[in-house]
């Protein structure tokens, strides 16, 4: 006989408390699920069920084998629906969290495409600029831009952006342009105020030295389009991602300030909970991601 299917007879006998109820709950005879378990106990060489008139109970043994074939069994479940659901058509309600910069500029003019080719998914989009923690915040996957931090969270790369130092024509011509990075100390900086790192730019030397500059910001935003907005009214210098300026700069509205500096890289990931499962609606979202950036970034925005 085949010893899945003796395995979930005698749990089920366990589960059920008697033949009688298995049997109703297998939707096979009483007898079929006595011939299972004898079969299952006559493999196996031992007892594992105590049989009287009134009750049926599993013995020491049964009790220790009824553990580790219920894991079984719903593995084997599981599997069986991991299937159906890679086959099924991806739905349900897909929960992002976004970097509000990349998510008003760059997701939400997609957003409708993608609902277009899946119409089974609602999409509930959350724009913030603090780090998330998917699972107990219960998102399903976040769009995250630089280094990533430590965690047992899968990650896909997505694409990459620059990071430069702009400002305005306007500014150059009222302020001059630094020449090196030192430089910047005599000049109006603007801030994000969201980083944790709070007014420190990590910069990168032309002889690749790494460099810090701290220094006290004119203005400081917890909001990149806003810093952006500065920048081109000539308020001082900004540090963003090129997914931000990158139009900005194709007007002439701003230009780079230190160009001889080594262009600071980051990667843009869509990362999501560890598991040997991916939602088909996350796996849907993420492939739809991959190529709608396929031929983004680092400069081309």
């Amino acid at each position: 006989m085949d010893r899945l299917t003796e395995m979930e007879a005698f749990a089920t006998v366990v589960d059920q408390g008697g033949f009688t109820d298995a049997a109703k709950k297998m939707g096979i005879s009483k007898s079929a699920v006595s011939k299972h378990v004898s079969s299952l106990e006559a493999r196996l060489g031992a007892r594992l069920l105590n049989r009287t008139t009134r009750r049926v109970s599993p013995t020491e043994i049964g009790l220790a084998y009824y553990d580790r074939a219920r894991r079984v069994l719903n593995d084997a479940g599981e599997a069986d629906s991991l299937v159906t659901s890679m086959q099924s058509a991806p739905s349900g309600l897909l929960r992002i969290s976004v970097a509000t910069d990349f998510g008003v500029n760059h997701l939400s003019p997609i957003l409708g495409d993608f609902l277009s080719e899946f119409p089974e998914i609602t999409v509930n989009m959350v724009l913030n600029n603090r780090y998330v923690e998917l699972i107990s915040e219960g998102f399903d996957m976040a769009v995250r831009i630089g280094e990533l931090e430590d965690s047992t969270l899968r990650a896909r790369k997505l694409t990459e952006t620059s990071k430069r130092m702009i400002a305005s024509p306007s500014y150059f011509q009222k302020y001059g342009r630094p020449m090196k990075i030192d430089d910047l100390n005599e000049h109006k900086l603007l801030h994000y105020s969201s980083q944790s790192n709070g007014s420190v730019w990590k910069l990168t030397a032309p002889s690749g030295e790494k460099r810090q500059v701290r220094t006290a910001g004119w203005l400081s935003v917890n909001d990149g389009q806003s810093l952006l907005n500065a920048a081109i009214s000539g308020l001082g210098i900004a540090y963003l991602p090129s997914f931000l300026y990158a139009d900005a700069m194709a007007q002439g509205l701003v230009e780079e300030a230190i160009p001889d500096l080594p262009k600071e890289m980051q990667g843009i990931y869509a990362v999501y909970p560890p598991g040997r499962f991916t939602q088909p609606k996350v796996r849907a979202f993420i492939d739809f991601l991959v190529h709608a950036f396929a031929e983004k970034g680092p400069d081309a925005w």
